[in-house]
């Protein structure tokens, strides 16, 4: 059979790729971005999917179920069953439970794919897929991050766990030829909903992998970093995935924004303060986008959607995926791992984080990101991991040799497994800040008040990516910081050339001494790798002197006391301000530099602070964006630095 032209194969290829977990691609009209998270879509990859539906369409049925929950509502399940099943072959269910559609509908309309990878559908499962309650064909309210109930009184208590439970009892007891054990995964907002489906474990749920699992939507995950709001992404996201479903619907929901520009910096410059976001675009149509401006705060609402607390009762064992790379939610798994860690002594629980982007482990090679190349496709080294975990559990197949943390080290590109994460032979140590820009592990001796200044201004702010595009970069986190190094606006601290490598494994800590003129303002502390002058590789152009990004993150100064308390600074009085910074397992080859970077936007990836405090930032008036002169102070008395953990050597 002669092959279909990349022109007409190319949206079915995307179609499938996006079906699995992942939300559908916000692809605007300026970005070739598609499913694959940076990697071209060749001929080649484009010829395996053909041939993976076709090995589908083949070797497996396909059924469509109702599943009755608790409460009478009924959640549209797609069914996929190896057509050797039998009552002598039996196969275990795995369960993808999602939010963006289980497409296509029909019984006679199959996916492209059916697990992360096409050695699952060779091996063999019981496919299933769910439109959790309230979105495309299943019955019910759909409520973002819906909070988990501890303590059920009555059938009409429902929640994601309960939801799962329910799934599950029905599947186990209903699906022909299952062998009673069920694993679950999903990669994203999916992601949560395995971590929600793991919590009360129904018996038969014997292995489940969060993947990218979103955990806080207000501390950490893809809609605020430490409570700055991810402009970018949430109003691309909310702006499609908002809409509201009124009835059960196999219609695509999903509407693509007309930014009339390729230019997302200036689009979002020229929308002004976020309360502009109704009045010009949504109108109040989307109904989240209005929870989030009416809640700026830590309150209640979003505490009740921090599923971490409730991850308890867990007897399934537990593989965590993630990304170093991943640009909406490596603060969930590394977070999830810690809490299931923590809250159930004794069961199998595992991280792995590698050097990818959001869902790089099945959607990309996993040979490079940005400015970062990491010599080899590291996800043939996790893939086969990850199929064996689940063999193990519901195949009683062999059990991988996998450490409890299985973890990527960037800048050496190598994997390394600890017993716990972070390691605990990690040492705490402080990378200070010092007089003419350098950075050192000594603490400072100089007494007198020393700083450093620069303007801020709210009407030129500091972009996070070279890139010109609407949608967000995956791509900024590894990539060359020259362009902000040269800005007046960007502090730079640096060490003198390191005589040995350095590496540091665990969570990192802003710890700033600072004055500002207006009353509020935002801080972004960047971790920096900085190569030697000269640094070329067989093939691979000359990176001398490049400033790769190693971690990023920002933090609203009126939360200096707490998420749920913001508080006005002072005016021109020094102030401490400290905040977490999600975990790095990177090393700092001998002949580099380790470069810290302090600006106060990072546009429009995060919306710009006005400087003059307002009860609801959301609400800012134009006139409440002021210019403002920032300092942060350094030496003895005042010593801001990045806390991070040190690695020893193997030889130290």
């Amino acid at each position: 059979m002669k092959a279909l032209p990349v022109r007409r194969l190319l949206p079915v290829v995307l179609a499938a790729l996006a079906s699995i977990t992942a939300a559908p691609v916000l692809a605007s009209n300026n970005t070739a971005t598609t499913a694959t998270s940076g990697n071209a879509v060749t001929e080649e990859k484009i010829d395996q999917q053909k041939q993976r539906a076709e090995y589908i369409r083949k070797n497996y049925a396909k059924f469509e179920y109702r599943i009755p929950m608790r409460d009478g509502k009924l959640l549209f399940t797609s069914v996929y069953v190896p057509n050797d099943a039998s009552a002598s072959k039996r196969y275990p269910i795995l369960l993808v439970r999602t939010p963006y559609s289980v497409a296509p509908y029909g019984s006679d309309q199959y996916k492209g794919m059916l697990g992360p990878t096409a050695e699952y559908e060779k091996e063999g499962f019981i496919f299933a897929f769910q439109d959790v309650r309230g979105t495309y064909m299943s019955e019910g309210e759909f409520v973002n991050m819906r909070p988990h109930i501890d303590h059920k009184k009555s059938t009409t208590d429902i929640d994601e766990s309960s939801d799962t439970y329910d799934s599950i009892e029905w599947m186990t007891k209903h699906l022909p030829y299952n062998n009673g054990k069920v694993g679950q995964w999903g990669n994203s907002y999916p992601g949560f909903y395995t971590s929600a489906g793991a919590i009360d474990s129904h018996p038969a749920l014997k292995a489940v992998s969060p993947q990218a699992p979103i955990a806080d939507w207000f501390r950490g995950d893809d809609m605020h970093r430490n409570g700055a709001l991810n402009l970018q992404m949430a109003f691309g996201f909310f702006h499609s995935f908002g809409q509201p479903r009124p009835q059960p619907t196999t219609g695509n929901g999903w509407k693509t924004f007309n930014f009339g520009t390729p230019d997302g910096y200036q689009f979002f410059l020229d929308l002004g303060s976020v309360a502009n976001v109704n009045t010009r675009h949504f109108k109040n149509g989307v109904p989240f986008w209005n929870d989030i401006v009416a809640h700026p705060n830590y309150d209640e609402f979003w505490q009740s959607r921090n599923i971490l607390p409730h991850l308890k009762n867990i007897k399934a064992a537990v593989l965590t995926v993630g990304g170093w790379y991943d640009t909406e939610d490596l603060y969930g798994p590394l977070n999830t791992y810690k809490a299931i860690e923590k809250q159930n002594p004794g069961i199998q629980n595992t991280v792995v984080i590698g050097p990818w982007t959001h869902g790089g482990w099945f959607r990309t090679d996993g040979d490079k990101v940005g400015d970062a190349s990491f010599g080899y496709k590291t996800v043939q080294t996790y893939q086969p991991v990850e199929l064996a975990f689940f063999k193990h559990h519901l195949k009683s197949g062999e059990k991988p040799v996998l450490a409890d943390a299985w973890m990527f080290e960037t800048g050496a590109n190598r994997w390394r497994g600890f017993d716990a994460w972070p390691p605990k032979e990690s040492k705490d140590q402080a990378l200070y800040f010092q007089a003419n820009g350098k950075l050192s592990f000594k603490p400072p001796a100089n007494q007198d008040a020393q700083f450093a200044e620069y303007i801020s201004d709210p009407a030129k702010p500091v972009p996070y990516t070279t890139e010109v595009l609407t949608r967000w970069s995956n791509q900024y986190v590894a990539a060359d910081q020259r362009f902000a190094t040269s800005r007046p606006d960007v502090l730079t601290w640096q060490t003198e050339v390191l005589e040995k490598d350095v590496t540091l494994a665990g969570p990192l800590a802003a710890d700033l001494f600072v004055s500002v003129t207006g009353t509020d303002a935002d801080f972004v502390v960047k971790l920096i790798d900085v190569n030697p002058p000269n640094l070329e590789a067989e093939g691979q152009p000359n990176r001398g002197n490049q400033q790769t990004l190693v971690r990023g993150e920002p933090f609203r100064a009126r939360f200096r006391d707490g998420f749920e308390t913001p508080k006005p600074l002072v005016a021109n009085e020094v102030t401490k301000v400290k905040f977490a910074i999600n975990d790095v397992f990177h090393t700092f080859q001998r002949g580099h530099r380790i470069m810290v970077q302090v600006q106060s936007s990072w546009f429009p990836f995060i919306d710009r602070n006005p400087q003059s405090f307002v009860p609801n930032i959301y609400e800012a008036k134009e006139s409440d964006f002021i210019k403002a002169t920032h300092k942060v102070y350094y030496g003895a008395r005042q010593p801001s630095a990045l806390h991070v953990k040190v690695l020893p050597s193997l030889d130290e």
